[in-house]
């Protein structure tokens, strides 16, 4: 106890105001073990930040696929191209070989 004492009889008057050691326990407890401590808005910060560029590369994406669309609405030969390149459709008295290439 004698060092407990020591200490706290070293530290300057104000900080031996009980209100100010409860102000500066409460101010921690905020600070580190809090549910909204620093290190919680920091690591919800950087969420924020990685979410922003989510949400840019996803509005490219989504203007890139309008582009498509619209492409694929108004010329015909490019619908024909995307029907027969992903669902493999063939004209009449047409055959369509698949060719598989192994690894």
């Amino acid at each position: 106890m004698s060092l407990l004492s020591a200490i706290y009889n070293s530290l300057p008057q104000w900080l031996r105001n009980r209100y100010v050691l409860s102000g500066l326990a409460f101010f921690f407890w905020i600070l580190l073990f809090d549910s909204n401590s620093l290190l919680s808005q920091m690591r919800m910060r950087s969420q924020v930040k990685e979410m922003l560029i989510k949400e840019a590369f996803y509005q490219r994406e989504i203007q890139q696929s309008n582009r498509e669309l619209k492409e694929l609405l108004t010329n015909n030969a490019t619908l024909e191209k995307f029907a027969r390149e992903h669902y493999l459709m063939k004209r009449p008295n047409e055959d369509v070989f698949i060719i598989v290439e192994e690894e």
